[in-house]
């Protein structure tokens, strides 16, 4: 925020900021369902390159992740706060912050649950962010409708199976998706 005086009056400018919000399972690691153990967890190809050009751009970094496994019990808040620990620590071995971890440990029904906005508009709360400039990738159309629903300028999904919508652009793999915003740049 910055303050500016002048004899007459007070002018204060709020900077809003751009956010990449990411899905977990299957954009950071791949989805091999229920998730929860270390020895389980697989980076995705090309997320921190993803991230870093992103970064570099000014984007603040944000996961958003159903949990619904939690409220299953096939494993524990603990459990997951565990993954994330190791999660956010490989991501800072390559230099590469995460600003929230944002999650939904219910099953359906929930205001935070994907395809709901919640987690998203928590964020937008939190932080102070500009929705409009900021990007959601995700995996599924629930990702999609829960940017949607959040006024998230940029929906991306990847996910190698074809899927309808109009509301969003879709991509292959990572790397492909990537290579799509370095050539929108180069315009």
């Amino acid at each position: 925020m910055f303050i500016f005086f002048n004899l007459n009056y007070i002018i204060i400018y709020s900077m809003k900021r751009k956010a990449l919000f990411l899905d977990r399972d299957g954009i950071i690691n791949i989805d091999k369902k229920y998730v929860y153990k270390i020895q389980d967890f697989e980076f995705c190809d090309g997320i921190f390159e993803l991230c870093r050009y992103f970064l570099a751009q000014k984007y603040l970094l944000f996961v958003a992740t159903n949990q619904s496994g939690i409220a299953r019990g096939y494993y524990t808040q603990e459990d997951f706060f565990k993954l994330c620990d190791f999660m956010l620590n490989e991501f800072l071995k390559e230099n590469i912050k995460i600003d929230k971890i944002y999650h939904c440990p219910h099953l359906e029904g929930c205001e935070c649950r994907k395809p709901k906005a919640g987690m998203l508009l928590k964020a937008k709360e939190e932080f102070d962010i500009d929705m409009d400039n900021s990007i959601f990738i995700g995996d599924n159309i629930s990702d999609m409708q829960a940017g949607k629903n959040a006024q998230i300028g940029t929906l991306c999904l990847v996910n190698e199976e074809e899927k309808e919508g109009d509301f969003f652009r879709q991509f292959k793999n990572l790397n492909e998706l990537l290579d799509f915003f370095k050539k929108k740049e180069d315009r």
